[in-house]
């Protein structure tokens, strides 16, 4: 696969996550997005003491899962494919993507009591994107058969991460409208200003490993 990250360095991870700490508060969870980190290099996360980390894919997810189980808390990043539903709940303490009726339905299915996800939000209206329209966004929700506990977003890419901060003060207000608490939002080139307009989770990539 294009884009693997090998020999990942501990020493400059633990650097990079303690500064990024520092920056974000302690109010603030750090994902560790793990799509292009071949599962033979996660121990060097676990080295660096990285605890939650975040997967796109079913397949790398079960595999990364099976071999390094309790060594991080995992919750799935990626788009969630009804079809997927089923193998991917019972291995994440968490869901940042559910976005469609068919996801919905599953969730239904296989979801437990305490199954708690987060609705993907299209703040921009971006065409051809994921995510529930914010108009329609109540509406989602009542639908949703898991506890849904908060909002994510991916707002169109941008060098500037000031391009970011409407989108992300919009998903705010939105989650404050509906009473919700976590703000999955900011990834590597935009995370400080996503936390400056209360983001809870951010999902980072390269400012961890490079």
């Amino acid at each position: 696969m294009p884009g693997l990250i090998h020999e990942l360095d501990p020493a400059k991870i633990a650097a990079n996550l303690e500064a990024a700490r520092e920056r974000a508060g302690t109010a603030v969870e750090i994902l560790a997005a793990t799509k292009y980190v071949p599962l033979e290099e996660m121990g060097a996360l676990a080295e660096a003491g990285v605890k939650l980390v975040g997967e796109n894919r079913q397949q790398e997810l079960e595999a990364k899962h099976e071999h390094w189980g309790d060594a991080f808390a995992w919750d799935f990043i990626g788009n969630l494919q009804s079809r997927k539903v089923k193998r991917i709940l019972p291995l994440c303490r968490l869901v940042h993507s559910v976005a469609s009726d068919s996801a919905l339905e599953q969730l239904g299915r296989h979801g437990r009591a305490d199954t708690e996800v987060l609705i993907e939000v299209n703040v921009a209206g971006e065409e051809g994107k994921g995510g529930v329209a914010p108009a329609d966004l109540g509406a989602f929700i009542s639908r949703c058969p898991a506890q849904v506990t908060g909002l994510m977003t991916m707002p169109p890419f941008s060098l500037d991460p000031e391009d970011s901060r409407p989108h992300f003060a919009r998903l705010a207000e939105l989650a404050a409208e509906h009473g919700l608490v976590r703000l999955s939002m900011g990834t590597s080139q935009d995370w400080p200003v996503a936390v400056e307009e209360g983001a809870t989770i951010i999902r980072l990539g390269t400012a961890l490993y490079v």
